[in-house]
């Protein structure tokens, strides 16, 4: 497995946690917006491997764009759960042939 997948599973399984209303608000709220740092920081890491290997950005990009937004209440919860379903997607598909090691 990749290490752009690995990176894919990871920030999509923080961002599944960070989309559960109560438990997501819990958790930035208490850290003070740090978790919302941590994952931009994380997504830009991801973008940058999985463009270097070739593969699908979308799931990676979304999650910049949620990361900056995501403190507006209602719209972080829905962009953290679409942003992980993206993620989880992208990282569930098979590598390309180029990648594949034999």
């Amino acid at each position: 497995m990749s290490s752009s997948k690995v990176l894919k599973w990871v920030t999509g399984g923080l961002e599944a946690i960070l989309g559960i209303p109560i438990l997501g608000a819990t958790i930035v709220l208490s850290f003070l917006w740090i978790p919302l740092f941590v994952m931009l920081i994380l997504h830009i890491i991801t973008l940058v491997i999985t463009n270097k290997e070739g593969g699908s950005t979308t799931g990676s990009i979304l999650g910049i764009v949620t990361s900056c937004i995501a403190w507006i209440p209602f719209v972080g919860m829905i962009m953290h759960i679409l942003t992980a379903i993206f993620l989880m997607i992208d990282a569930s598909k098979p590598d390309s042939k180029e990648n594949q090691f034999v």
